[in-house]
């Protein structure tokens, strides 16, 4: 929270300055770190604005477009939203790609969103992120090739993993489901794969596995409460 003030006391110097894209943009970034009260909102999308009719650069431009569109979003405001990305992409900002997907789901046209990402995918040079964003926006088979091409890309991710965990878990294949999370919790003691791969353990019977997954998710973090099973079978 501190550097959030500081940020903000420094954007305040700038603009008693100089009203330059850069104080206004700083300002509207701190503003929007330090504080998720939808009130302040407006007074962000304001900045963002004022910042927009400073003279700056391309990268810099389509950036301040891609959150003013964000804060569109959040603010339920989809058609202003989507103006802002699409200007964004106008001056070539591919990230853009993605807010304007996020927008067509929102309008429940998941096949538009679909599009959109593979647009991002084609363009940007680290596409990763891509890959499984544009996984959200797809049937079952097509999330399971893009997963697929983020586990190939970067076999670090966790998210992939834990999908096809829970597919496996959802097709009643309960070891495949949980040698799946014991290949992402073998590069990362993660609480949420424990969790669930503790889950998966009770589902099949095995407590003792359920416990251990328990103890381990409390000794990465001290402070996790233990669940009920953990707390009630504890020899």
């Amino acid at each position: 929270m501190g550097h959030c003030k500081e940020g903000l006391r420094k954007a305040e110097d700038f603009i008693s300055l100089m009203r330059s894209f850069e104080a206004f943009f700083l300002k509207a970034y701190a503003l929007a770190d330090s504080s998720h009260d939808s009130s302040c909102s407006s007074t962000v999308i304001s900045l963002l604005q004022d910042a927009l009719k400073c003279p700056s650069d391309r990268l810099r431009k389509g950036q301040a477009l891609n959150n003013l569109g964000s804060v569109y979003v959040y603010c339920g405001k989809l058609d202003l939203a989507a103006d802002c990305y699409i200007d964004a992409l106008k001056i070539r900002h591919t990230r853009a790609h993605q807010g304007l997907a996020r927008v067509h789901f929102l309008r429940n046209n998941k096949t538009a969103a679909y599009e959109e990402m593979t647009k991002l995918i084609e363009k940007a040079r680290n596409n990763v992120s891509a890959y499984e964003k544009r996984s959200e926006y797809s049937e079952r088979e097509l999330t399971k090739a893009d997963l697929e091409m983020v586990t190939h890309l970067d076999p670090l991710r966790i998210y992939p993993y834990r999908y096809r965990a829970a597919v496996l878990m959802d097709n009643h294949k309960k070891k495949e489901a949980i040698a799946e999370l014991s290949r992402a919790i073998a590069f990362k003691a993660d609480l949420n794969l424990l969790h669930l791969r503790a889950a998966f353990y009770e589902h099949i019977g095995d407590v003792m596995g359920a416990l251990r997954d328990y103890r381990v998710a409390v000794s990465v973090d001290p402070s996790h409460e233990m669940l009920e099973l953990h707390s009630s079978r504890e020899p």
